[in-house]
């Protein structure tokens, strides 16, 4: 199984990187409950050099301390792959083989604003997931198609079989590297990333359905009504300060 954290560059004093100690949790956890072998997977989208990016976060002592193998898919094997959406406009992704041969994929965003798509939760953290070396820094490729779009050709093709959202410290503002730490102090876990990100927007304060990616992604991969999601442990309530955002995506506040 593959857990894919968002890495994505380190900038000291910022609520960027899903938190290595959550990451071992998760892998410690798989592993109890009898998974054969589980390694972390990412492709940072800012940094090119992954070593680095590993080293400064704090990543790489942690994993090789727990012998758990990390895998760059940025410079993984490709396989040619047909998109099973064609919201962007793509017929085909080179993506990489460590991914799309993985029995589960578990996708553990920041939960964290961003200034191109409003959020970047468990969807958009598999923009990870397409190699850099092939299309660019940050993945290029996926910007001309159209964020949004992308997102949901990609969730489509390699589905998301668990997300483990850290919201400890998330992110408002200008994310996702340059925003401000924001304590929200949730972790969010569930089955299905649409129900995830619906549930992570709306701890944010805003309405679900006005983030393009999760209102048609609960179209065909998944529910974002409450009336669909089975919630159990703590009742969402939208915070009393919606985080803050870029001007452009101010539409997303809830009433």
């Amino acid at each position: 199984m593959v857990l894919k954290p968002n890495l994505v560059d380190y900038i000291p004093g910022n609520a960027i990187n899903t938190h290595p100690l959550l990451v071992l949790a998760a892998a410690e956890s798989f592993r109890r409950l009898g998974a054969k072998s589980v390694l972390v997977a990412e492709g940072p989208g800012h940094q090119r050099d992954t070593q680095l990016v590993l080293s400064q976060s704090g990543y790489e002592q942690y994993l090789r301390d727990e012998k758990i193998r990390f895998v760059d898919l940025n410079r993984d094997q490709l396989v040619r792959t047909p998109l099973r959406a064609s919201y962007a406009g793509m017929k085909d992704l080179w993506l990489p083989r460590t991914v799309l041969e993985a029995d589960f994929l578990v996708s553990m965003p920041k939960i964290k604003a961003h200034h191109w798509s409003g959020v970047t939760l468990s969807m958009k953290n598999m923009f990870g997931v397409v190699p850099g070396a092939r299309y660019g820094w940050p993945k290029n490729i996926l910007h001309w198609k159209g964020i949004q779009e992308s997102i949901l050709d990609l969730c489509a093709t390699v589905p998301i079989r668990f997300v483990i959202a850290d919201g400890i410290v998330a992110m408002e503002g200008n994310g996702p590297l340059n925003g401000t730490p924001r304590m929200l102090g949730k972790i969010v876990l569930a089955d299905d990333p649409v129900a995830a990100d619906a549930t992570c927007a709306r701890l944010m304060g805003f309405e679900p359905d006005r983030v393009i990616h999760i209102r048609e992604g609960s179209r065909f991969l998944g529910n974002a009504s409450t009336a669909l999601i089975d919630q159990v442990g703590e009742i969402v309530s939208p915070p009393t300060k919606p985080f803050e955002v870029v001007p452009e995506f101010r539409h997303l506040y809830a009433l």
